[in-house]
């Protein structure tokens, strides 16, 4: 799940003596609205499609415009979860992939790093989801999972956010293997655990937009 694993070759740097009837060109052949910028093998910034139609001048120098998002890229061996970091904070839907050496390899895309992240989250399994708040000092995913287990049910992955109402309280969301949660939901109270939300998928997960839509009610977003 290392970032260098989702390179997409399909999409090209440009140089700083390209020009941006060029770049535009590009864009619309592979269908995006964003390009990196290399310089060297040295990654500069992106450059996206309203800019240079701000432009309107397809003869000027890449070296010419102003780049946004410099910051925009992670080391070749970080997780997919720090590509989807760096987007989400650049607001970007490309990530430049770097070496150790700061050498430009490649670039990701965000759809890339939700699938990636939502297969490694078992997101596409059928099944169901379900949030949980409790304080930090009584966290044992251990104990959690023997709760749910003796309901014939297996945790097939789970995800801690911190509480932004209250700082000494966690929301844990669990995916589970069985669609039917009125049992679970019923045990884990006994216990005490408070049921936030739960979402029961009826059915097999299918196409790119399920899956991600299904991420995004993993993460509770």
């Amino acid at each position: 799940m290392q970032a260098y694993e989702f390179i997409n070759n399909l999409i090209p740097p440009l140089k700083l003596t390209d020009k941006t009837g060029m770049a535009l060109a590009w864009m619309e052949e592979i269908r995006t609205n964003v390009l990196p910028v290399v310089d060297q093998g040295k990654f500069l910034g992106l450059i996206r499609d309203e800019l240079i139609f701000d432009l309107n001048n397809p003869s000027k120098l890449i070296s010419e415009v102003e780049l946004a998002n410099s910051a925009c890229w992670v080391y070749s061996d970080k997780h997919i979860y720090d590509v989807l970091r760096v987007g989400a904070e650049q607001h970007s839907n490309l990530v430049a992939v770097l070496d150790r050496d700061k050498n430009f390899i490649g670039v990701v895309t965000m759809e890339d790093s939700i699938a990636a992240f939502a297969d490694s989250l078992s997101i596409q399994s059928q099944g169901s989801v379900l949030i949980m708040s409790l304080n930090m000092t009584d966290y044992s995913l251990a104990e959690i999972a023997r709760i749910i287990e003796s309901e014939n049910t297996k945790v097939l992955s789970s995800f801690l956010t911190s509480d932004p109402l209250d700082d000494s309280k966690i929301k844990l969301t669990l995916k589970l293997d069985k669609p039917e949660l009125r049992h679970i939901k019923a045990t884990l109270e006994r216990f005490g655990f408070k049921i936030l939300d739960h979402y029961q998928e009826e059915s097999g997960v299918s196409g790119e937009e399920d899956r991600i839509g299904n991420l995004l009610r993993f993460l509770d977003i």
